[in-house]
């Protein structure tokens, strides 16, 4: 063999192996491309699952949980009490025909001017200074200051408003000054704006009641003269002017109202009623209620219903302890 025939196999035997290296160089690069790519769908994977698993709930950890601070009693629980203590008693009391007033306070509210005239366009109306001034003047031919049913209104809302009338302690009523007597259920809610409350007004003195649409429980009615005929027996009557004599409004009621309702009912004595007030001038005098014992006055000031009545009704709501 010649020289030229061993080089030219020597370079084909080296390009040979030089050829199977590079093979097995891409195809180890390949399977490691091949895993890398595993490797990523994998982890892609995973993560999807950790989104879309739900978060874990946290466990409810137990503590002591301070119990609740005590509060005063609603008016329903109040007004549960009330009743059982009144019907205990009219059991013992069947004979006593105002055993439902024996143990509440009375007020009545004197010489409210409700009075109603036709307008022009023949409705009626209640008579006041704002809306009819000429009217007094020229065909009435008195002072439209009289004329003040918004009196009557503010008073009304601070009894029946009040915590003594929610426990189901006070009776109101009204006596005109046409002498018409008008007797309210202490469930009745008055109108708050003037307007409405004239209008109810107008209709209760034209049909003499006012009755609740859902159950028929008569709210308001005109009831017989006197007034003294309505009272329970033994009822101690007091007036209410800025003449009579002073007192201040916790010791007033201090003298004249016993500790516990029910004490006045157990000792054969009647309840006490207040007549205060409802008119623009003037007071409230005993040749108008013979049947008034003593006249007071809460303030060295002269004060409006509305006021004076806030005053009484805390100091009683205070001495039977009503919150």
């Amino acid at each position: 063999m010649s020289d030229d025939e061993s080089d030219a196999s020597s370079a084909s035997s080296s390009s040979s192996s030089s050829d199977g290296s590079d093979e097995q160089d891409s195809t180890q690069q390949n399977q490691t491309q091949q895993q890398q790519q595993q490797q990523q769908r994998q982890q892609q994977k995973t993560d999807n699952d950790q989104q879309e698993r739900p978060p874990k709930k946290k466990q409810k950890t137990t503590t002591n949980i301070p119990p609740p601070l005590e509060i005063a009693p609603t008016a329903d629980a109040a007004q549960k009490q009330i009743d059982h203590q009144t019907n205990s008693l009219s059991i013992t009391n069947t004979g006593n025909s105002n055993n439902s007033n024996s143990n509440k306070l009375i007020v009545l509210l004197d010489q409210a001017k409700l009075e109603t005239i036709k307008n022009r366009r023949g409705a009626y109306e209640l008579l006041n200074c704002d809306d009819h001034r000429d009217l007094c003047k020229k065909k009435l031919k008195r002072d439209p200051k009289e004329f003040r049913p918004d009196i009557c209104h503010q008073e009304l809302l601070a009894l029946l408003d009040s915590p003594l009338n929610k426990a189901g302690m006070l009776q109101v009523y009204i006596r005109t000054s046409k002498n018409v007597l008008i007797e309210l259920h202490p469930s009745v809610r008055i109108p708050r704006t003037y307007k409405r409350f004239a209008g109810l007004m107008v209709q209760l003195l034209h049909k003499m009641k006012i009755k609740a649409s859902e159950n028929g429980t008569t709210l308001m009615k005109v009831i017989k003269n006197p007034f003294s005929q309505h009272l329970p027996v033994g009822s101690r009557c007091y007036g209410m002017s800025c003449q009579g004599r002073l007192y201040s409004p916790s010791a007033l009621i201090k003298e004249l109202v016993p500790v516990d309702p029910n004490d006045a009912v157990a000792k054969g004595s009647g309840p006490v009623c207040f007549i205060i007030g409802a008119m623009a001038t003037g007071h409230v005098t005993v040749e108008d209620h013979p049947y008034i014992e003593k006249m007071f006055s809460i303030s060295e000031y002269p004060l409006s219903g509305a006021a004076a009545i806030n005053r009484v009704l805390g100091a009683v709501e205070h001495q039977w302890g009503i919150v």
